[in-house]
């Protein structure tokens, strides 16, 4: 029986590292990872969804979206998502001739 690295399954299963599919997957899995660190950060400060929401100014269901899929937001939601649970946040554009870093 042939056994398989973690990386030959995902290599087969999803694509090769760089290909639309396997970009796809990696970012869902990143937004999805997002989404669960703002649910449990929310908690750990004990606030509501709809407390949460008060402070940046969406209704509670949109604060559960972002936690369930935070791939359908806007920069400037997620933001003030962060800003209100206290994160530091660092953002990083890259291109040919210009590099751009905000943050803290």
């Amino acid at each position: 029986m042939k056994a398989y690295t973690l990386e030959e399954v995902q290599d087969k299963l999803i694509g090769k590292i760089g290909t639309r599919n396997r970009d796809k997957f990696e970012f869902e899995l990143q937004m999805d990872l997002i989404g669960k660190a703002i649910k449990q950060t929310r908690n750990e400060r004990n606030l509501t969804q709809e407390e949460l929401g008060k402070l940046i100014g969406v209704q509670k269901a949109q604060i559960s979206r972002i936690e369930s899929n935070a791939s359908n937001v806007t920069i400037d939601t997620l933001l003030r998502v962060f800003r209100a649970l206290q994160a530091k946040v660092k953002f990083q554009v890259e291109l040919p001739h210009l590099k751009i870093s905000l943050g803290q």
